[in-house]
């Protein structure tokens, strides 16, 4: 028998005074009734109720048992009252994982505002360049830039992510411009090293110049590292435009080469198939589509 039930039904007995009045309460027969009681005194090992044909009372052990009960009840329905709140009002704790350049400049300062909106959310913002499994690593929905690999994941489309080459005022006043992506070949050029062998500096699709682009001679995991390398007049980086905005825009970084740039990227939001969208991933969804779909 469900012991729970069978908790239920005692906890009712002796709030209603009679097996009866417990039986009319759960739609149960009254015979029914009294095989839950004998469950529960099975598995106690002791007498719960002492009856007569006139009342009942509770035993010693019925005493505490009772109160054990109400107790267990009232923490599931504490459990369930729970569940019901995360499944009809955005709360709870949101694990995200996005891109280091993405994520710092651009999802950051958005994610502050999605916080204000919901108080009652928290979230987890893991910023890093490689392919997280989402199930595995226990996240909620992540930020891919890249075509998507045949993953089984629900992927939202955001807007594309593009790249810009840039170098310092300084740098070019003392190693020129370079008009071509052939005149590269001729310059300091800062190496980013998640970008695949084949395709880091690859320009109008020239396989030609990847093949024959001499080898960074500083390379880095992080796009933050690579500008701030460009800012002080050491070479020409190619990151996402996003990383390099705001220094084009004030001067401190020169764009180049901008009708030989890579095709732009695509970009996703994604999460996996068999989650249900609870009511914090469903308005962060949402929340990203609206601001950078």
């Amino acid at each position: 028998m469900d012991s729970l039930l069978s908790m239920e039904v005692f906890v009712a007995v002796v709030d209603k005074g009679s097996l009866t009045a417990a039986a009319e309460a759960f739609a149960l027969s009254q015979p029914m009734v009294g095989k839950h009681i004998r469950h529960l005194e099975q598995r106690v090992g002791a007498r719960l109720l002492v009856r007569t044909t006139r009342r009942q009372s509770l035993t010693e052990i019925g005493q505490l048992y009772y109160a054990q009960c109400r107790q267990i009840l009232e923490q599931v329905r504490q459990a369930e009252a729970g569940t019901d709140a995360l499944r009809l009002a955005p709360r709870g704790k949101l694990r995200i994982n996005a891109p280091v350049s993405f994520g710092s400049v651009m999802l950051t300062p958005a994610l502050t505002e999605f916080l204000t909106l919901y108080p009652e959310v928290q979230a987890e913002l893991t910023l890093n360049d490689r392919v997280i499994d989402l199930v595995d690593e226990g996240y909620d929905v992540a930020v891919r830039v890249g075509t998507l690999a045949d993953s089984g994941l629900v992927a939202r489309v955001l807007r594309p992510y593009r790249m810009q080459i840039c170098a310092s005022p300084e740098y070019l006043a003392r190693r020129g411009t370079p008009k071509a992506p052939t005149e590269l070949l001729d310059h300091e050029c800062l190496g980013f090293a998640h970008w695949p062998k084949s395709g880091g500096w690859l320009l109008d699709r020239d396989d030609q110049l990847v093949k024959s682009l001499p080898a960074s001679r500083l390379l880095s995991n992080n796009g933050q590292a690579l500008r701030v390398a460009a800012l002080h007049g050491f070479g020409i980086v190619m990151q996402p435009s996003v990383l390099l905005a705001e220094d084009v825009a004030a001067g401190r970084l020169v764009p180049l080469l901008a009708e030989h740039l890579p095709a732009p990227m695509p970009m996703h939001l994604v999460y996996p198939r068999d989650r249900v969208p609870v009511p914090k991933l469903s308005r962060f969804i949402d929340f990203m589509l609206a601001r950078f779909g």
